[in-house]
């Protein structure tokens, strides 16, 4: 029998597997595309080619114990255009994937450990995958802004490389930040973090071992100053420095953070590169970044979220459709 395949984090993926997920994200988004368009602007719809249909007559539970907006419309949107449903139940028995978003990570974990379908991390207190998918996705989609002899993508051709980037981090170490650290450095990027000195803003023990064990902590620059931070920076990342849960502790936190609001000011005064861009995974608060930043040419926040869909999609096709996120079955002629 199978081994019932899961993603807890991109650290579980290599940077080819995880290159292959993004590159399969980019296939889907363009054949999709078509199909969503109004029906007199695309007369032709019998010519043109369906998506993976891999969960046709198919249901994904959603579990979310942590409320959400993009990742629910991602998902069920993604469910329907693979030929499925996203359905707010979680019964293994009659449904063919999980997709949780909880608490604390130790859920996921024992969800995962216990369930006979394929489980998806939608999002945890250690990691994000999806999230950082969707930013990888979406920088490759803007290359040629950090390289002018790369061309713009294109919906028939692959993705086009990225050159190597600093991308700098500039809040609090959460869960998008955790699965950066353990997925850009084996893309060959680096990374360049910023958090308050307080203990409690570092990251948590076993995040901070997977990053040692994958070999990334050689490639990232830890500080507790955000202009030493975004020093050398192509892209600014930042994140909300509140999550739910943890409302009581905000006017500590908002102590904590003076000084981390990304800005023009703070990132020229840290020497970013005059072209820098700027991620963020919604929603935002203005004490995160402000308003001349997060609505600029700069800021790449809605393409980003945007593409929440397509990655998503793109990780229900090969985890649940197919059971090939590794891409093993691909190798051995199985797909």
């Amino acid at each position: 029998m199978s081994v019932v395949p899961r993603l807890m984090t991109l650290a579980d993926l290599s940077g080819p597997q995880i290159n292959r997920l993004v590159n399969h994200a980019h296939h889907l988004k363009h054949l999709s595309l078509p199909w969503l368009a109004p029906q007199q602007a695309t007369k032709k719809k019998n010519n043109l080619r369906m998506p993976s249909q891999s969960l046709f007559n198919k249901s994904i539970a959603l579990l979310f114990s942590k409320r959400s907006t993009r990742t629910r419309m991602a998902a069920e949107t993604a469910a329907v255009l693979l030929g499925g449903r996203a359905l707010f139940l979680v019964i293994g028995g009659m449904c063919e994937g999980i997709f949780a978003r909880v608490g604390a990570h130790e859920e996921i974990e024992e969800l995962a450990r216990y369930s006979p379908v394929p489980v998806l991390n939608a999002l945890s207190s250690f990691w994000h995958p999806t999230q950082v998918l969707a930013d990888l996705l979406t920088l490759h989609e803007h290359a040629h802004l950090f390289s002018p002899d790369t061309p713009a993508p294109s919906p028939t051709k692959p993705l086009p490389p990225l050159r190597p980037l600093t991308i700098a981090y500039v809040g609090d170490s959460a869960n998008v930040l955790h699965d950066m650290l353990v997925t850009y450095p084996r893309l060959g990027h680096k990374v360049r973090v910023a958090t308050p000195p307080q203990p409690q803003y570092n990251p948590p023990e076993p995040v901070w071992d997977r990053v040692v064990e994958l070999g990334c902590d050689k490639h990232i620059v830890w500080s507790n100053d955000p202009r030493e931070a975004v020093k050398g920076a192509d892209v600014v990342v930042t994140d909300t420095w509140i999550s739910m849960g943890q409302e009581a502790e905000k006017a500590q936190r908002l102590t904590d953070f003076a000084g981390y609001q990304i800005t023009e000011s703070l990132c020229r005064e840290g020497g970013a590169n005059p072209d820098w861009k700027f991620l963020h995974c919604l929603p935002r608060k203005q004490d995160e970044v402000d308003d001349e930043v997060f609505y600029s040419s700069r800021s790449l926040v809605f393409p980003e979220a945007d593409n929440r869909k397509w990655t998503i999609m793109a990780a229900f096709d090969l985890l649940f459709g197919k059971w090939d996120i590794t891409g093993e079955k691909t190798l051995k002629g199985g797909e």
